[in-house]
């Protein structure tokens, strides 16, 4: 007798309705008035579409570009040229306003700071979303993402593109097979950032025509312009990025959340070169520290920790390492009771020299990151298959990441500090610590002897501190929308 296929096995083994179907009416999947066929082309409004964002809209392009929106149109120049038929505005406010009803989904590729509010504002018109990683610049904005995501019933996907990749899938069916035992520790590291992080804020300077320094800023709070901070170079500076950790542990940490089903660290503790109020450190050492899970197919999941290194920084090589082997510029390694994996610079390795075979747990995904959110975008909500890192599953991955940098910005309290979750909060924050910010770095020498001639900051309450960024206190008339109960 032939095997019956249901129609969600249907979704799942046909390259997810992207690459193996043609032309299907809707009515074939289920789909209700209004929904598109896998046939249909989604119209797509890129936001943020140099470097980055150009190569994600050029991965989409099969779909129809409808509108293009930069706040940098000397930097979005060749993206512009390449969809000349699609309309371009400076202010994503403005395509919204003007475009709504001719885009079917939207792509973010902002500097962080802005991602949030331009996702809330898609999510809320019913729009699917794509959205680079990290997916925001707070713990807050991730939460909220991940709610507006569920109430509007939208197609989400943040852009870690390993996530869709064998690798992603692999370590976590070693580990959920039991082939290391219990993993206890987890590093990970990377050698960036390769970008200027560690640097006093520039003196004033004109920018070009070309750029809106205003629709740059958004929410942020307003300060003189410089060509330092744009394109890209925004990643080191705190008002605008999240440093190393925000930029490669969505990619790097996402395996290790996945395979070991990983929920809201306990506590976290960080360590850096010299911090500074405005830019993010040189290099730097965050520990999370996490509880016991319960059990995940044939292993259990104890307490663990996850020790993150950038900058150049790595954790210890462990013993054994093959002499053919070699730990490179980023990777991880799992720590378990019965074996170590090896990630870095090549195949995936274990310690024991074992190469085990083990049954596939997980969705395998045929196309491409932005072909399965495109997928996805094309089902209707009940039968989607939700994408690898849909808000769901990257929200939660985000708010680890952004806890980090937090807790590397509260440093100077020189204790490890205690995270509260579910309430998004630091619970051995009491009201007489206070932090001091250091604002300029510099050093004078008088007669050979070197000393600091640093400019700090006032003192500061920590609790307020940690409060701000934990929930950014929106500038220049921009709102979230609220959270969704």
């Amino acid at each position: 007798m032939a095997e019956k296929i249901t129609r969600r096995d249907f979704l799942r083994r046909s390259a997810i309705g992207v690459a193996g179907l043609t032309i299907v009416p809707s009515a074939v999947l289920g789909s209700k008035a209004g929904k598109k066929s896998p046939s249909d082309k989604l119209n797509i409004a890129g936001i943020g579409i140099g470097g980055k964002g150009a190569v994600n809209i050029r991965n989409m392009s099969g779909e129809n570009i409808v509108a293009l929106c930069d706040v940098d149109w000397d930097y979005a120049k060749k993206t512009f040229e390449e969809y000349p038929n699609a309309k371009r505005f400076w202010d994503y406010r403005e395509m919204f306003d003007k475009m709504n009803k001719d885009i079917d989904a939207v792509v973010v590729v902002t500097p962080d700071h802005t991602h949030a509010i331009i996702t809330a504002d898609a999510m809320t018109l019913g729009k699917h979303v794509y959205c680079q990683k990290p997916l925001t610049h707070t713990v807050y904005e991730s939460r909220l993402l991940a709610k507006l995501a569920e109430k509007y019933k939208v197609a989400t996907q943040m852009g870690n593109e390993g996530a869709s990749g064998e690798g992603f899938r692999y370590v976590a069916d070693l580990i959920w097979n039991g082939e290391l035992g219990e993993v206890t520790k987890v590093q990970a590291w990377t050698d960036r950032p390769i970008w200027p992080q560690g640097m006093n804020r520039p003196e004033p300077m004109t920018v070009p025509d070309t750029l809106r320094w205003d629709l740059f800023i958004g929410p942020a709070q307003m300060r003189p312009s410089n060509r330092i901070y744009q394109p890209w170079n925004w990643r080191g500076w705190w008002d605008f990025g999240t440093g190393a950790l925000g930029d490669m542990a969505c990619h790097i940490l996402h395996p290790v959340y996945h395979a070991l089903q990983l929920c809201a660290p306990t506590a976290i503790q960080a360590s850096s070169t010299t911090l500074l109020s405005d830019s993010a450190p040189l290099a730097q050492h965050v520990k999370f520290k996490f509880p016991a899970r319960g059990r995940k197919y044939n292993v259990a999941l104890p307490e663990c920790t996850i020790d993150w290194f950038d900058g150049g920084l790595k954790g210890d090589i462990p013993e054994g390492m093959p002499d053919d082997k070699r730990i490179d510029i980023g990777g991880t390694i799992y720590y378990g009771t019965k074996d170590t994996l090896v990630i870095s610079g090549g195949e995936p390795f274990l310690l024991s020299g074992r190469t085990p075979k083990v049954p596939s747990r997980n969705r395998v995904i045929e196309v491409s990151h932005e072909l399965d959110w495109i997928r996805a975008c094309k089902e209707s909500p009940e039968n989607r298959v939700p994408c690898v890192s849909d808000f769901k599953d990257a929200g939660p991955v985000n708010e680890m990441v952004v806890s980090g940098v937090l807790a590397a910005r509260l440093q100077p309290l020189g204790k490890e500090l205690l995270w509260d979750g579910p309430n998004m909060r630091f619970t051995n924050l009491y009201p007489h610590d206070t932090i001091k910010q250091l604002v300029k770095g510099g050093y004078i020498v008088t007669e050979g002897d070197p000393k600091y001639s640093n400019i700090m900051s006032e003192p500061m309450s920590a609790q307020e501190f940690a409060q701000e960024m934990i929930k950014h206190t929106y500038q220049n008339g921009y709102k979230l929308v609220d959270m969704p109960k």
